[in-house]
């Protein structure tokens, strides 16, 4: 068992992510990476920015906390996420999420065993996914 206590508010900014991001993307470690790969970040995504392509070998869960954004899986239409919302991807399955072109995105990522990051999601990509989607 571990147990994360709380933190005091600190005066220490998000760390900025960028490796497997495309735009301005904060996250917060909420519970470190375990030997087994899980883990759990508050993200933050600014308008436009998301993550590239990737799947969980255990899942993932997605609390969203803040703001409006979208979740796409491989092969369909991104949908919309907003505060409220939760949302469960089953292990393998390749997808992105982040921000609308509009809104800043933040949401709680319990990852489930390691992530398996995959290619950019490209602008053009982006754009024509989202291109029909209203907000």
């Amino acid at each position: 068992m571990q147990i994360v206590r709380g933190r005091a508010p600190s005066n220490k900014p998000s760390k900025a992510r960028s490796a497997t991001f495309t735009g301005t993307v904060w996250g917060d470690p909420v519970l470190p990476t375990t030997a087994e790969g899980n883990s759990i970040n508050s993200v933050t995504f600014t308008p436009g920015a998301r993550t590239y392509w990737h799947h969980h070998t255990g899942g993932q869960i997605l609390v969203v906390t803040a703001g409006l954004g979208w979740v796409c899986p491989h092969g369909e239409k991104p949908q919309v996420i907003r505060a409220g919302d939760v949302v469960w991807v089953p292990p393998g399955e390749r997808h992105w999420h982040g921000g609308t072109t509009a809104t800043v995105l933040t949401h709680l990522a319990i990852s489930i065993g390691p992530t398996n990051w995959l290619d950019e999601v490209s602008d053009e990509d982006y754009l024509a996914a989202i291109g029909e989607r209203t907000q």
